[in-house]
C-alpha cells in the first residue's frame, strides 16, 4: 500500500426541518383512483351495418370503439 492517506471534508450539515412546519404547509395533492382495467369485447355484425358506422364515425372525426363504448354506457349504466 502507498500509505497515503485521503483527507475527507467535514460533513455537510444538513438544516433539519421543522416536521410541524412541514405538516401545516405542505402540497395537498388530489389523489385520483386508477383507470379502470378494459376488456375486450368482439361481435360480429353485419358488413352494411359496418360500413354505416364507419362512415358515420368517419365523418364526426371519432372512433368506431369510442362511439360503440358511448352507447353501451348508456345503455348499461344508470347515469
Amino acid at each position: 500500500m502507498s500509505g497515503k492517506k485521503v483527507a475527507f471534508g467535514a460533513k455537510p450539515l444538513k438544516t433539519i426541518p421543522d416536521a410541524d412546519a412541514w405538516v401545516d404547509h405542505r402540497a395537498i395533492e388530489e389523489v385520483t383512483p386508477p383507470p379502470e382495467k378494459m376488456k375486450r369485447l368482439t361481435i360480429d355484425i353485419p358488413e352494411s351495418l359496418h360500413k354505416a358506422i364507419k362512415s358515420s364515425c368517419a365523418l364526426r372525426g371519432k372512433k368506431i370503439a369510442d362511439e360503440v363504448r358511448e352507447l353501451l354506457y348508456s345503455k348499461y349504466t344508470d347515469a
